[in-house]
């Protein structure tokens, strides 16, 4: 029997896990995530702890890490990433000499891209992307079983794709980006904003603008005006990204992760019938919307499974 160790580091917690290759779970672990230096003495604090559950002797044939930040894969470094104080540091080196296994790293997004192909929503699928949809929108490619991760593992940044030019300011800089209009945080401002302008509306009535959260327009979308424009709003712009991504990649299913992926159906049905309306060629190989499965184990999973071929 052989086991895979699988890091996930964020921006509070670092959770770990180890697996069989069928995704078979024998143990979990988290720490609090400290910065710069101290984020490997954490990672290592999990492997150990992680390592002693399934006893001396058995086969661990690696630790996959899943990073937040600009990460370079090939390298084991990670380029930047601001929260952790992390640059241009050396954490696969600096994991192996405290763990003594060999240890792969990519960005959290795509190890949560690579979980869910493996092991979740997208296991029967040879092609597939996940797309987060959290404060921001992020996310994984993986084609034909593999992560695609571009130029010094630097692309597949989906939520910073253009779906209105000169539109609404991202965190990034630019305007009009698929994160500006399809993140959490860009449905709760658009909530705020319907609020606002109806203060005769049900989710005016049930909620300030300072305590509206992402799943109030969708509580109220069958029986109020306003929660109703908003709902359709999202969607328009999240299918907008999703036809894109679907056109330009071809993955059999699309996955939606993150915190708004929990309205489920009232998401999947109505994009799935704007894909099957929009997607180029879609008659002839149609892309399926569904929501991830794996929820906050996806990282893990999937860092581990940088080690599982």
């Amino acid at each position: 029997m052989s086991y895979y160790i699988g890091i996930d580091v964020g921006g509070t917690t670092i959770k770990g896990a180890i697996i069989d290759s069928a995704g078979k779970l024998y143990g979990e672990d988290s720490v609090v995530t400290g910065k710069g230096e101290e984020i490997v003495k954490g990672i290592a604090a999990v492997c150990g702890r992680l390592i002693a559950l399934i006893g001396k002797g058995e086969k661990i044939v690696g630790v996959g890490i899943g990073c937040a930040g600009v990460i370079d894969g090939e390298n084991g470094v990670v380029a930047q990433a601001n929260n952790l104080q992390l640059k241009n540091f050396p954490l696969a080196k600096k994991v192996e000499e405290r763990v003594h296994l060999p240890v792969k790293i990519t960005n959290d997004a795509n190890a949560a891209a690579l979980g869910e192909a493996k092991f979740g929503a997208g296991k029967e699928y040879r092609d597939s992307i996940l797309v987060t949809l959290g404060t921001g929108v992020g996310g994984g490619v993986v084609i034909d079983g593999k992560l695609f991760e571009g130029n010094k593992s630097a692309g597949a940044e989906l939520g910073h794709m253009v779906i209105e030019r000169g539109g609404n300011r991202c965190s990034c800089g630019r305007r009009g980006c698929f994160e500006a209009y399809s993140s959490a945080t860009a449905l709760i401002k658009r909530t705020k904003w319907a609020m606002e302008e109806d203060v005769s509306s049900a989710m005016w009535q049930s909620c300030t603008s300072d305590t509206a959260k992402g799943r109030t327009a969708f509580d109220y979308a069958d029986t109020d005006i306003a929660a109703h424009e908003v709902v359709e709003w999202y969607i328009k712009y999240l299918a907008c990204g999703l036809v894109n991504l679907a056109n330009i990649f071809r993955p059999q299913i699309i996955m939606l992760g993150g915190g708004v992926s929990n309205q489920g159906e009232n998401l999947t049905v109505p994009l799935q019938q704007i894909l099957d309306r929009e997607v180029f060629a879609g008659f002839y190989a149609p892309v399926k919307v569904a929501t991830a499965t794996l929820g906050s184990k996806a990282g893990a999973f999937g860092a581990a499974a940088l080690w599982i071929d």
